[in-house]
């Protein structure tokens, strides 16, 4: 390979990594330069060219919680209670916009909120796990994890699952933080230290790692119950090598759907792990389900839509060149994503035209989007500056 390939491909690499995972180190000046902060891109981005709505966002409520840092806050819905976090150590809980607690956890925090009707919980970057009553925000338990926690834990059923730093995924009950079990895996000498959680279903959990790989998990004790390649490394150095799931799996039906960076998009049976079908390309931010259409954004900020039966591909918007795009949500008939500029944008789901869009308060939109209700029509953003931003489609 010529010299000038491979520094390209570095510096195009390097714009795209957190840290180092296990045993490598990135420079610190590599650091800062990571797909999920919320700064500004460092190639222009596209301007955003004037749009003729088709519907209309408008913003049911907005509420602040403080910022996140350099850190990936994702808030937690449960009905049309919001749950949400920020790195001095503030959770709150807004129902319908209107704010019924607000607790400081007396730690700084260092990811988003996992939440069900009865539980909240919370990571710390030194891999302190804490958990609080729903109602009213009293402190229920306090557990351990390995290292820092980036993701927001998972909560369902009797089982609060939390990822760690080092790609370890701890279980813990949720009536009083008890480990029941820890699943762990090798990884590669190199890795996206990313924010990339866990999706627990009523089955099983299913995770993605470094190196391209979709875990599904025992939910009673940990064990492996398959694992599938979403992508396999490819390339002669380590930099070129890296193919992570840097994103949640989506679990729609039989399927479980996984991307992963400089890798491919790919679905599974959720039963067996058997490949359904796959396409090759890169995210960093993830994926979503939607009427039978897998939606995907890619690390330049185009978005895809595929057949989510047969990977067929439908439309890709790629207006939104390199600004930051979040992962999309489907909303309605739509796609919601957001920008570095803490812009909200829909895209038609038919044919990805832009259908509206809506400011925030100008800070970064790193966190998914969160569907908020039970309409399919409603959903909150939080952005960089702590702002939660409720919005419906009319």
């Amino acid at each position: 390979m010529k010299a000038n390939s491979i520094k390209w491909r570095a510096v195009l690499v390097s714009a795209a990594l957190l840290g180092a995972g296990g045993c490598s180190t990135i420079s610190s000046t590599v650091d800062k330069l990571n797909p999920f902060s919320s700064s500004t891109p460092k190639v222009k981005p596209a301007e955003l060219a004037a749009i003729k709505p088709s519907v209309e966002i408008t913003k049911l409520w907005q509420a602040s919680v403080g910022n996140s840092g350099e850190f990936v806050f994702t808030p937690a819905v449960v009905g049309n209670s919001v749950y949400a976090a920020a790195k001095d150590g503030t959770l709150a809980r807004f129902d319908d916009g209107r704010q019924v607690w607000r607790i400081n956890v007396g730690q700084a925090i260092s990811g988003g909120v996992g939440a069900s009707d009865k539980l909240v919980v919370v990571g710390t970057a030194k891999g302190v796990v804490l958990a609080f009553h729903a109602a009213d925000g009293r402190p229920a338990w306090q557990a351990r994890a390995s290292s820092e926690i980036l993701a927001a834990p998972a909560v369902a059923g009797d089982l609060v699952a939390v990822r760690s730093g080092d790609a370890r995924i701890f279980g813990f009950e949720v009536a009083d933080g008890k480990r029941r079990w820890v699943y762990q895996r090798s990884t590669p000498a190199l890795a996206l230290r990313s924010p990339v959680g866990v999706t627990l279903t009523d089955n099983a959990l299913y995770a993605g790692f470094p190196g391209g790989k979709l875990v599904a998990v025992a939910l009673n004790n940990g064990a492996a119950l398959w694992e599938s390649a979403v992508a396999l490394p490819r390339g002669v150095t380590e930099l070129e090598r890296i193919a992570d799931v840097a994103s949640d799996p989506v679990v729609e039906g039989r399927s479980v759907c996984a991307v992963a960076y400089q890798g491919r998009a790919a679905c599974f049976d959720a039963s067996n792990g058997s490949l359904q079908w796959a396409r090759d390309i890169s995210s960093i931010n993830g994926l979503d389900i939607g009427s039978g259409v897998l939606y995907v954004t890619d690390e330049k900020g185009v978005v895809h839509a595929f057949d989510r039966n047969s990977g067929a591909s439908l439309w890709k918007q790629d207006k939104l060149f390199m600004r930051s795009v979040s992962r999309p949500l489907a909303v309605g008939r739509g796609v919601a994503i957001a920008d570095f500029q803490g812009v909200v944008h829909l895209l038609s789901a038919e044919d990805g035209a832009f259908a509206a869009r809506l400011a925030t308060d100008g800070s970064a939109i790193a966190a998914a989007p969160r569907r908020l209700g039970s309409a399919d029509v409603s959903f909150v953003v939080q952005t960089k500056n702590g702002a939660l931003h409720a919005m419906v489609i009319k």
